[in-house]
């Protein structure tokens, strides 16, 4: 198939992205953390694109990439030899995984919050003849996984004795506070949930334990929880295109993707209808905006349509192209195959998504 050379011949539903913005939100992050120890490791879940998160290491100030899955590392080892699955990896042949990663000579942690977790890590590493990182993942507030901050030590000191992994850190995510719209309360809940992370480094290092990594933070928390004392990297990843929920929070940040569908339907004065449903654009995090269609709003999604009202008096007609602002930029990336750059009118690259979806049950 040939690649489109304009915004209007490509196949919608589809994603489109303004490459320079992303490369100023890039860079914009690259420069709050030359500044201080803590580093940033982009969150590589966000985009999923390997042109991204080459241009995320190649601004600089970078210790390397978070992953969510075993997929993802797979996908980004071919360019970072530094990477954190910042999540529990569970399941003989995803440990399996993880062990052939780190034997392609890659520095690779993933998180443990569990027994079960460490030593199925360890009995892969084992198995490989490589040695697997850890971070002991500690719960700081959000109800998902992690220890108990006065259990971290505990887990740690069963890591620092376990054949095949070696105890790196910790980590905690903050996600409850990252999207509070009033920063003066997500600083003081992002400080509440750091004191819980750094109450259980003191204890680790109290037992004589290493913890040279204490990773944390997010795309909403990234300037507060970048500059305590303590922690070393920010897992921050939408900063490089955005979307709606973070957009509220006013940071530097520009939207540098969008959906963009077609006009299907004009049914009556107050409606269009498009083909960018809600298996283009995710709604987790409320409806997409409208970009560029003054008084223009999602009436609602359905599997293949979005049903936009319009004042009565729009010109909008059957074939125009309009484009959403998502309002979660990551699972909105997983549901497309490609991201088409323009400039302007112009398609100048086409992108794939490289870990969209659950590899592990392609294999």
């Amino acid at each position: 198939m040939t690649a489109p050379s304009t915004v209007a011949e490509i196949p919608t539903p589809a994603l489109i992205l303004d490459a320079t913005a992303m490369q100023a939100n890039i860079e914009r992050m690259a420069e709050f953390f030359r500044e201080g120890d803590c580093k940033l490791r982009p969150h590589f879940k966000a985009h999923k694109t390997l042109e991204i998160a080459r241009r995320q290491l190649a601004a600089g100030s970078c210790t390397g990439l978070t992953c969510a899955t075993v997929a993802e590392a797979e996908a980004v080892a071919d360019i970072c030899d530094d990477i954190l699955i910042a999540n529990e990896v569970i399941g003989p042949d995803k440990t399996a995984r993880v062990a052939a990663i780190a034997a392609r000579g890659v520095d690779l942690k993933i998180a443990v919050d569990s027994l079960v977790g460490l030593a199925l890590a360890g009995e892969a590493a084992v198995s490989a003849g490589v040695e697997v990182g850890v971070l002991v993942d500690v719960n700081v507030g959000m109800p998902r996984c992690g220890v108990p901050p006065d259990a971290a030590a505990e887990l740690a000191a069963r890591a620092a004795e376990t054949p095949g992994v070696r105890l790196r850190g910790l980590m905690g995510y903050e996600g409850h506070a990252v999207g509070i719209p009033e920063r003066d309360k997500r600083e003081h809940v992002t400080r509440g949930a750091m004191d819980g992370l750094l109450s259980a480094v003191s204890a680790v290092r109290e037992a004589g334990l290493p913890c040279d990594i204490v990773s944390a933070g997010g795309t909403g928390s990234y300037d507060i929880t970048g500059r305590i004392e303590g922690i070393t990297e920010i897992q921050a990843g939408s900063y490089a295109l955005m979307d709606t929920a973070y957009a509220k929070l006013d940071g530097p940040f520009r939207q540098a993707i969008w959906v963009l569908g077609t006009v299907i339907s004009r049914p009556a004065p107050g409606l269009c209808v498009t083909d960018s449903g809600h298996k283009a654009c995710t709604e987790d995090h409320g409806n997409p905006d409208i970009d560029g269609v003054e008084g223009a709003s999602i009436l609602f999604l359905s599997d293949e349509h979005a049903s936009i009202t319009l004042p009565p008096e729009s010109a909008i007609v059957v074939g125009d192209r309009i484009r959403l602002v998502p309002s979660h930029v990551d699972p909105t990336i997983n549901l497309h195959d490609v991201i088409y750059v323009v400039e302007g009118d112009r398609v100048t690259d086409v992108w794939p998504v490289a870990a969209r979806g659950y590899a592990e049950q392609r294999r």
